[in-house]
């Protein structure tokens, strides 16, 4: 099964970067998006979850499944120190 070996891929590609700064983007309908960035913190079978700190009284967690990358409802993009590396939803 094609997807599900995608899917796969996505999921350890994301599994190699937790703790590492990202910069989330989804798609929310209505052509509104929703850009932040944040730390990859956890990922579990099905989802992943990005700590968010909005302000330092308030932290949101966010979780995403792999499928919204690979439909590209959601952009998940690396963060390093300077600029941008990697995005995987271009796998």
């Amino acid at each position: 099964m094609a997807s599900a070996d995608t899917l796969r891929k996505i999921r350890k590609d994301i599994e190699s970067h937790v703790g590492e700064r990202v910069r989330l983007r989804a798609n929310r309908g209505r052509k509104k998006t929703f850009e932040k960035e944040g730390v990859l913190e956890q990922v579990y079978p099905n989802i992943f979850i990005v700590k968010v700190i909005e302000s330092p009284e308030f932290v949101r967690r966010i979780s995403y499944s792999y499928s919204d990358i690979l439909t590209d409802t959601v952009e998940l993009t690396i963060l390093d120190d300077e600029e941008p590396n990697l995005k995987c939803n271009s796998l």
